[in-house]
């Protein structure tokens, strides 16, 4: 048995669309069913589950007539709109089966990077917990723009289990593990520990193609692995099939060890759930008082200005050579700044009004890269 996963009292488990849907689309109740089941046990046995479902725009293929998962973001909204109502049915009525409460829980990047909208999110989820409720959480598509993309819900799991503090998480795949190879190739076996980037030296992990119905593969689901890790997150990879085993604490699967201590989660959806709208090119001064003394980043210590944002938007600071060296919620817009780089707040204040005495971005709302 794995002490790591029995000690575990808070779980994340992220299932995808192939191991909840038919071949032809649509939901497939008997496995929906035993995943369910899996769930609820662990639930009795006293761990807090949070879900995390993919499935919403396959289970809106059959009843919209659509042969495929389409390619245009208008009709994957669509599927994702038409879908997720029914996927959320599924699940109320299965886990009601079993004397269970779900609630819908739909996030988008900006939930969990602002920081008022964290708070909210972090609190709804709690709540949730609190009252006995298992949370279902999915991106939500039906609005969604680059956030429906290869891979975003192996990412949006892990990143969710550093939302809640979450103990371990567990990745439910068509395949029982991390192979060194292809598994259908003679010669390749299962790994059942990964303690480091050195246990994955030689190991052919493939690359992020398309198939079926859902949009993972191996790539992401290590990806989603070292965020957790980083985050002081276990995790667990197998099948959807060997649930039970993985949730009771059987030696199934692959299991990722995280070897540092928690990090705080909202910095980590800072620095792995954004994209950057723009730069800020910083002199090696502002560099040094960022990087090595944590300081906040003041308007004297840029040079120059690139990109279009708004303030609360994501930013990337640079050297003088454009290297990323940290990640920040900018608090002023990108017009707005040129007129105040090299000028110091006190003189900014004295000129401009006291509003303008405030960093360009605080420490509090940086991620070192």
């Amino acid at each position: 048995m794995r002490q790591t996963v029995t000690n575990a009292r808070r779980i994340v488990v992220k299932v995808g669309s192939s191991s909840l849907t038919t071949a032809s689309g649509g939901l497939d109740a008997a496995r929906l069913g035993a995943l369910v089941e899996a769930l609820t046990a662990a639930d009795l046995a006293g761990k807090q589950i949070i879900l995390v479902s993919s499935g919403a725009i396959a289970a809106g293929l059959a009843p919209l007539s659509l042969p495929r998962r389409p390619r245009d973001l208008a009709t994957q909204q669509a599927a994702a709109s038409v879908g997720q109502g029914l996927l959320m049915h599924a699940y109320t009525a299965a886990f009601a089966a079993h004397g269970r409460t779900v609630g819908q829980v739909l996030l988008t990047v900006d939930d969990v990077t602002r920081r008022s909208h964290y708070r909210n999110a972090r609190r709804t989820l709690q709540r949730l917990l609190d009252l006995g409720v298992v949370p279902i959480v999915n991106e939500n598509d039906t609005v969604a723009t680059s956030e429906i993309r290869f891979g975003d819900n192996d990412r949006l799991a892990a990143l969710v289990a550093a939302l809640v503090e979450a103990d371990l998480l567990i990745l439910l795949s068509d395949v029982d593990g991390l192979y060194t190879g292809d598994p259908a190739l003679p010669g390749s076996t299962r790994i059942d520990l990964v303690r480091g980037e050195d246990d994955l030296d030689g190991v052919a992990i493939g690359s992020a193609g398309k198939a079926g119905l859902g949009t993972g593969g191996m790539v992401t689901k290590v990806q989603a692995a070292r965020i957790a890790n980083g985050a002081g997150i276990h995790v667990v990879l197998t099948s959807a099939p060997q649930a039970p085993a993985a949730l009771s604490g059987a030696e199934v699967g692959t299991l990722f060890t995280a070897q540092v201590v928690r990090a705080s989660a909202r910095l980590f959806w800072l620095a792995h759930a954004t994209e950057a709208r723009g730069r800020l090119f910083l002199d090696p001064g502002a560099v040094a008082a960022v990087v090595d003394r944590r300081k906040s980043l003041l308007p004297a210590g840029i040079t120059g200005v690139d990109g279009a944002f708004s303030a609360g938007d994501p930013v990337d600071l640079v050297d003088e050579a454009g290297k990323p060296v940290a990640r920040g919620l900018v608090n002023y817009d990108a017009l707005e700044l040129p007129g105040l780089l090299g000028r110091s707040t006190v003189e900014l204040a004295a000129s401009l009004g006291p509003a303008y005495e405030r960093e360009v971005v605080h420490r509090d709302d940086l991620v070192l890269l």
